[in-house]
Parts: structure tokens; C-alpha cells; sequence
């Protein structure tokens, strides 16, 4: 039995894409990065289906390359066939979205790291391992490529392994447009058709536009170059067909395109037609690699594309299994797929990267407190990060090769120490609240217009902490709330995480109904935290009940970590006991416990640099095994409560 579903063969790019729409490609003000080139296209959007996924190409031992490797890591895809090439670059395109017509690019690939790959790059152990392997077309352009290629091919159906050709025909990388010409998708070559129909008998499946099998039947008829195709291979021909779908034909050519097979489609509102074919090319393989019929496989293929044609760039636009599922449950119900919020927060939460079952945060954020602590010892306020820095050494010290561990560290006190953290593999939170503040006041530097997000680490989570309780009087309520919402549409738009924590203990009194209820308001005003934090509860109906809150409107939330709110360390460990009999929580982010005393003693020069790393080493690993100790117990007594 095969380990892998599907492994592709080809490009790989970083798209560099414009993110103003409507404009020129030469006024262009800024881009966002994404993985690109169709089999890395295909392989995230399969695997992200489902799928079992590979690819294989080269990138170049710099930064993109890098790059590609790691987010395909992330998208679960499989990277042994990724091959690093010391000499040259990894390829880039720069893209536009001028309107519904015009997608303006241009291919940075002259010798570039993928169209070297060659035919010693083709493993046949893993091939071997492959359900099915897919070829695209650019890679039949050149020589080295088209032998790398070809290997697979017959590597592939010798070991009986399906096989598919995306047709993926750009004349700009056959040599025949210029550089402007990025965009064209059509040219005669008599050559291209020549070199395409050598290898057509290759295939099981062969799938393209219209114009794709202009180029590979060598007729602009459709029919008449689907038949000269025919001549030539016995495959599973998939016509796409635009706004019309795609018809299938799996025997002879008929008179009509519409007598072939055909599925559901999707009319809906074309923002951006860049990176559709993937697409459907993913939704085509989980189908037909799952033994589905052929209008349940098209349903599935023109679903994906619907998707892809109504959000920014290739790849981040792909629906996961279950958004699909959402989607064919559901139907249209905004044909601009992207303001459905719905859908929306089901393709964000069901799409995030990195997996953290367990989260153990050392949570040294406190601007204030720490102000404090340095005033009273006569220190100035910027020594502040370098104990910061102290507490980041803590909590890497602890966590050291092991996954789950975290920190809170702000970006006005904590700066470098910031810096530092990223990178690590530590889960990293930056507060944006103005300390103390109720009403709701952020951070200066996020500015009014909350740019200063855009500034930061993608995989820095936003954490807000709201002095919040249901009975505040309406004026509180809307003017927090209002915050709370600019800052989730603005955390959205910078794809980053947010992190809501809410202390109703500090503002009035509070029942096992509270947390829940604040829970409840937050959801009913369509904000959706990756995260919540919340205080140490120690009665079970009150976790119980704001657990069935959450679970109710976000099946899809990463969890809670319960704060310390500078509890002693028996009342931590009855507060643990309880929470840690929920799923849910998945584990703690305490502070003061931590390096309070450590502090004080720091700044007051009663202990050096060494002396308070050990302390705060000493209290952080005695909480986290103190967490550990009430989930085993929790799990041990058939807890663990969902």
C-alpha cells in the first residue's frame, strides 16, 4: 500500500503578489509572500484536502528557499523530494490583480533552482512509496527537466501508480512571449505540441483549459484537438471550461463538449483566476485518488477552484477538508466567497499552521508591575529588558529541545527580547493593551488605525486583556467591545493569532455563570479568538460552563490557558487540578509567581544575572511539572471533560 496519495513534480516559486487591487503591477506600494508554482500548488491544496502529499523540485540554499521548505513543512506537506541547489536561486513571480480580466506577472526564473532539477534528483524508493505521481507541463520544456520527469513517469507505472499531466501551458516559460507576457496563456507552437503529444501516452489522467488542449491537441477547435489527444493516449481527458465548469471523457471525443461527464459548479464572484487550476487540480485528486465518481470529483475540483478565484493569492486561498464539507453543506450564500465571515473564520482556524496540544507560557509581559518594581529599587525602566531577556533564557532553558513551551513579552519594555524570541520555536504573545486600562486603551504603537500590526512577526499572537463583566453598564460595554472588534478584523488582515483575556474577578463580583456569559458576548458580536485566557476558576461548574460556551460557537478554537493573577502556589496548584480536567485548557500562562521574587532581588543587585535565571528556572519547571501532575491525574481519573 502505497504511504503517499500523490507526489508532484516541478516549479516552485515564492509569489511575491501585489496587495493593492485595481491598480498597475507598476504601482504596486507592497506584497505578500506566498509559496507558488503549481505542483508546490497542488501539493499544499491536496494535503491541506487530506491527501497524502509530496513534491518534488529544487529551491536555491537562501532565504526563499528556506522559505518554501519550511511552509511546506507547515502545510503538511512532504519535503524529502525537495532538493537544495548550492548555485542558483530560487525562482520568484511578482503578481497583480488589475480587475477580473487583467492578473499582470512576471517570472523571475533565468536558471532558476527548479529547472535544474535532473534525473538524478528521482529517487525510485520514493517514487515507490506513490499512489499517484503528477508531471506539469513546464517542466517538458527543457532537456535535464523533461528527463527528470520522464524517469518518474516510468518509475511510477512500472511500480503501477496512477499518473496525471497538468497541462499548465505559459508560453513565457517555453520560450515563445517575452518577459511582459507574463500573463499569456495561449501561442501556437507547433514545436510545444510536438514535444507535448510525445509524452501523452505517459498518462492516465490529463487535465487543462480549453487553450491547454489547443496546445497539446495542436487545433484551436477544441473538439478537433481533444480527438488528435485521443490519437495519441487512452487518459482520462478533464476539460476545464472557466465559468462553466469542466467536462470529463473518459472514451471517445463526442460531438459536443456538453455530452461529457460534468459536476456541480460554483457561480460565483471572480476576484482573482491566479492559481485556480491548482486548485481544481486538488479537488480533482481528492476525488478521483478516493475512488469518487467523476460529478462528485468535479464537484469537489470546481468547489476548490470557486474558492481560489475569490481570494488573494494561490495556496492561502485553498479550502481544508472540513471548509469544503462547510461549503457543500451550506452553499453560497455571498458570491464573494471572502466576505462570507462565516466561511471566513472556518478557512482561517481549519487552515493555521503549527499544532500545540499542550501550552506551558512563562508569561513576563507585565509592563507595569515591572515599572514598579525598578522605580523601588531606584533603577531606570530600561534595564527592564534586559531582565526580560533573563526570563526569555528561563523559559528556553526549560522548554530546551521540547515542543508546548511559550512566552508573553511585550514590544515597548521587552524589545530585543522579542527579537531574540522569534525564531526559537517557543509559542510567543504580545500584549497590545495600555496597561491597566478600562476602558479598553492599546498600546501606542499599534497607532490609531492599528498599522502597527502590520510590523510584526506572523507568528506573534495578539494578547488583549479586557477588565470586562457582564453587568458593566452599556456605555463600558460597547466602548471595550468596539476595541475588541477593530483589533480581531485587524489581527485577521495581518494573519496573525489573537489571544482575548478576560478578568471579570477585578471589576465586580462573579458567579459560575460569569466567564460564560462574557463568552457568549464576545462570539454574539462576531469576535472569534484563536486563544482565551482566563483566571484560575476553581469551581468545576464554572470551567464547565465556559468550555460548552466556547464549544458551542468554535469547535475549531486552539484552547484556553488559564493566568495566575500572582497566586501563591498552592492556590495555582488547586486552580490546575480543576482546569486541567478539560480538554480544552490546554495548560497555563503565569508571571509574577515566576519571577517576582526574582525580580525584586535583581534590580535591587541582591542577586545577579545567573542567580535569577536559576530561581525563575527552578519556580517555571516546578509549574509546569505541577500542570503535568493534574493532567495526568485529571486524564488517570477519566476526566479530561470536553
Amino acid at each position: 500500500m502505497p504511504s503517499l496519495d500523490l507526489i508532484t513534480i516541478g516549479r516552485s516559486s515564492v509569489d511575491l503578489y501585489g496587495a493593492q487591487v485595481g491598480g498597475r503591477l507598476e504601482d504596486m506600494a507592497s506584497f505578500n509572500k506566498y509559496i507558488g508554482g503549481s505542483p508546490t500548488n497542488i501539493a499544499a491544496g491536496a494535503a491541506r484536502l487530506g491527501l497524502k502529499s509530496a513534491v518534488i523540485t529544487r529551491v536555491g540554499a537562501e532565504h526563499m528557499g528556506r522559505f518554501i521548505r519550511e511552509q511546506l513543512v507547515r502545510e503538511k506537506v512532504d519535503v524529502r523530494g525537495v532538493k537544495t541547489d548550492p548555485e542558483r536561486l530560487t525562482a520568484l513571480v511578482l503578481l497583480g490583480i488589475r480587475d477580473e480580466h487583467q492578473f499582470p506577472l512576471i517570472f523571475y526564473r533565468e536558471n532558476c533552482a527548479d529547472m535544474a532539477l535532473c534525473e538524478d534528483d528521482i529517487d525510485p524508493d520514493f517514487i515507490r512509496e506513490a499512489g499517484c505521481v503528477c508531471a506539469t507541463g513546464t517542466h517538458l520544456s527543457h532537456p535535464n527537466t523533461e528527463a527528470a520527469v520522464l524517469k518518474a513517469l516510468r518509475l511510477a507505472r512500472d511500480n503501477g501508480a496512477r499518473t496525471a499531466l497538468d497541462i499548465d501551458y505559459r508560453p513565457n516559460l517555453w520560450g515563445l512571449a517575452g518577459h511582459e507576457a507574463g500573463e499569456s496563456r495561449f501561442i501556437e507552437s507547433g514545436k510545444v505540441t510536438a514535444k507535448l503529444q510525445s509524452t501523452l501516452h505517459l498518462f492516465d489522467l490529463i487535465v487543462g483549459t480549453e487553450e491547454e488542449f489547443h496546445i497539446a491537441g495542436g487545433s484551436t477547435d477544441t473538439l478537433q484537438a481533444l480527438r488528435a489527444v485521443r490519437n495519441v493516449s487512452s487518459a482520462t481527458l478533464v476539460c476545464k471550461r472557466g465559468p462553466m465548469g469542466a467536462v470529463v471523457f473518459e472514451g471517445e471525443i463526442p460531438e459536443s463538449l456538453d455530452e461529457g461527464q460534468s459536476g456541480q459548479g460554483f457561480p460565483i464572484e471572480v476576484f482573482n483566476v491566479l492559481g485556480a487550476g491548482d486548485g481544481f487540480m486538488a479537488g480533482l485528486f481528492r476525488g478521483w485518488l478516493t475512488g469518487e465518481d467523476w460529478p462528485t470529483t468535479l464537484k469537489f475540483a470546481n468547489a476548490c477552484g470557486a474558492f481560489a478565484v475569490s481570494r488573494h493569492g494561490c495556496t492561502p486561498a485553498y479550502p481544508s477538508w472540513e471548509e469544503l464539507q462547510y461549503f457543500l453543506r451550506t452553499g453560497i450564500r455571498n458570491r464573494a466567497l471572502r466576505k462570507d465571515m462565516a466561511l471566513e473564520q472556518v478557512h482561517w482556524s481549519t487552515n493555521r499552521t503549527g499544532d500545540w496540544p499542550d501550552l506551558k507560557v512563562f508569561a513576563f509581559d507585565h509592563r507595569m508591575q515591572l515599572e514598579a518594581i525598578a522605580e523601588e529599587a531606584g533603577q531606570s525602566s530600561e534595564r527592564i529588558d534586559a531582565f526580560k531577556s533573563l526570563c526569555l533564557q528561563t523559559a528556553l532553558e526549560v522548554a530546551g529541545d521540547r515542543h508546548g513551551y511559550g512566552i508573553l513579552c511585550d514590544g515597548r519594555l521587552g524589545r530585543e527580547t522579542l527579537y531574540r524570541a522569534t525564531g526559537t520555536g517557543l509559542w510567543i504573545g504580545r500584549p497590545v493593551e495600555w496597561p491597566g486600562s478600562r476602558p479598553l486603551t492599546l498600546e501606542p504603537e499599534l497607532g490609531p488605525d492599528f498599522g502597527g500590526l502590520g510590523e510584526w512577526p506572523v507568528d506573534n499572537v495578539a494578547k488583549v486583556l479586557c477588565f470586562y463583566h457582564p453587568d458593566d453598564t452599556a456605555e463600558m460595554r460597547e466602548r471595550q467591545e468596539e476595541v475588541v472588534r477593530r483589533l480581531f478584523a485587524a489581527t485577521r488582515r495581518n494573519r496573525l493569532e489573537m489571544l482575548l483575556e478576560v478578568i471579570p474577578s477585578k471589576v465586580g463580583p462573579i458567579d459560575d455563570d460569569t466567564v460564560a456569559r462574557i463568552i457568549e458576548r464576545f462570539y454574539a458580536i462576531g469576535i472569534y479568538p484563536d486563544w482565551w485566557k482566563l483566571e484560575p476558576m476553581t469551581s468545576r461548574t464554572a470551567w464547565a460552563n465556559a468550555c460548552a460556551a466556547i464549544e458551542k460557537h468554535d469547535p475549531y478554537v486552539r484552547g484556553i490557558v488559564v493566568l495566575g493573577l500572582d497566586a501563591p502556589m498552592a492556590e495555582l496548584e488547586a486552580s490546575f487540578a480543576t482546569a486541567a480536567g478539560f480538554a480544552l485548557v490546554k495548560g497555563f500562562a503565569v508571571g509574577r509567581t515566576i519571577f517576582g521574587e526574582a525580580a525584586r532581588q535583581w534590580f535591587s543587585g541582591q542577586i545577579d544575572d545567573r542567580e535569577a535565571v536559576a530561581d525563575m528556572t527552578r519556580k517555571y519547571r516546578d509549574l509546569c511539572a505541577t500542570w503535568d501532575t493534574a493532567r495526568a491525574a485529571a486524564t488517570g481519573a477519566g476526566g479530561n471533560d470536553r
